[in-house]
């Protein structure tokens, strides 16, 4: 390819992660318009091209192959919503794409709307291309609020016996290759009591004094997760984590709060953890329900379970990893401390890693930018990916590599 074709694909790119930055998707508010453009831009390129929308139509899943239907293929797999900018001090409009000191600006442009830009700008690529493996393009929504777009579809995929020899999540990772992080869960306790005048304690039921034990409750459990850190863990700390992001409730001094609530989240390194956590916690409230029942029948305590987002696991054999340090002449790995959808796809047996354009140390902030010269590099990545796909994926890899395994032969 000339100078001028790698400059031509630049320029689709921008154009097309513009037109993507112009779409307001806040998760809150839906992605649908961002989805149907999507599926417009890769229909025209040729790929076939499901829509998965929710029950309110607001929001909306994409799935789109080009190639051939060989059962099997690389996922390129990418959220289309992002975080709101309200009380952010943007210096621009933070929906208009703005270019800078090569850099471009705007909410999404590095979170992650520059890796989706980048896959569509291949797409007429990859589809003048004789394919001899699938790829496979993965829009989501609402990652940002729970990982919800990626659960629904990775359920769907594995309810339809659907294969792929990996997965690549461009979430910005410098364009490293990082094979592993922590799984993110999030929860809300509710405490219920009974309100009464501060005088006389002993008639009411404190919801805060009920949610004071909780809180005591999971920063004692956060001492046990140390003590279960696996054997030569490489996350950094190497144990589970626990941490009480905000306890309300109550009014005023001489009330009886009869109300409050704690938002409490961990990472955990490896699912036994969360069980523990879960089944130590639901007993210890067990206990405490009993107790303000005496008082108050109707006194309750509940938890709501925000997201359980699983961690990609580090693995001694990953296609997707090799395949991905093959692409971009990595010769090392990291690992990240922010959650992704990677660990969603590993669970239904897609083996996965995370390599994307940009630094997650501008995502969610005011005057978010990726570096041009990162969505080059992501663009060289994915055309090397066109041409392995071209020359036969497994006998490229396996020439590579070595570790490539077609999931017919797991």
């Amino acid at each position: 390819m000339t100078q001028a074709d790698t400059t031509d694909r630049l320029t689709r790119c921008k154009a097309i992660l513009a037109d993507l930055v112009a779409f307001a998707s806040v998760s809150a508010d839906g992605n649908r318009a961002v989805t149907d453009y999507l599926a417009k831009a890769l229909t025209a390129a040729g790929a076939s091209v499901e829509i998965m929308p929710d029950d309110t139509g607001l929001q909306a899943n994409l799935f789109a192959t080009i190639g051939p239907d060989t059962g099997d293929g690389i996922i390129l797999s990418g959220h289309t919503d992002v975080v709101p900018v309200v009380d952010q001090p943007w210096t621009s409009d933070p929906f208009a794409m703005t270019e800078a000191d090569g850099r471009l600006y705007g909410r999404g442009t590095c979170d992650m709307k520059g890796f989706v830009a980048a896959c569509v700008a291949l797409a007429p690529e990859f589809a003048a291309r004789d394919l001899k493996r699938p790829v496979h393009f993965a829009f989501t929504h609402d990652e940002e609020t729970g990982c919800f777009g990626a659960q629904r579809l990775t359920a769907l995929l594995q309810s339809r016996g659907f294969h792929a020899q990996g997965a690549i999540i461009g979430e910005p990772s410098l364009m490293q290759v990082i094979d592993g992080h922590k799984g993110c869960y999030e929860y809300t306790t509710h405490v219920v009591g009974l309100e009464g005048h501060g005088s006389s304690p002993d008639l009411g039921v404190n919801a805060v004094e009920y949610a004071a034990r909780i809180a005591l409750k999971l920063t004692a459990l956060r001492e046990d997760l140390k003590a279960r850190a696996p054997a030569d863990c490489p996350f950094d700390p190497p144990h589970s984590t626990l941490n009480i992001g905000a306890l309300r409730g109550g009014q005023v001094h001489n009330i009886i709060a009869g109300t409050a609530r704690i938002d409490w989240e961990m990472r955990p390194v490896q699912v036994s953890d969360a069980d523990f956590v879960k089944a130590e916690l639901a007993a210890f409230v067990d206990q405490l329900r009993e107790q303000m029942q005496t008082i108050h029948p109707e006194a309750d305590i509940t938890t709501d379970i925000v997201a359980e987002v699983v961690g990609l696991a580090p693995e001694l054999v990953n296609p997707a990893r090799a395949l991905a340090m093959s692409l971009t002449g990595a010769n090392g790995t990291g690992l990240v401390p922010f959650g992704t959808e990677a660990g969603l796809f590993q669970s239904i047996g897609i083996a996965s890693v995370i390599c994307g354009p940009g630094s997650i140390a501008q995502a969610h902030k005011p005057d978010e930018y990726v570096e041009i010269e990162q969505l080059a590099r992501c663009l060289d990545m994915l055309a090397r990916l066109g041409n392995a796909l071209e020359h036969n994926l497994r006998d490229t890899h396996d020439k590579l590599i070595g570790t490539l395994k077609n999931t017919s032969d797991r």
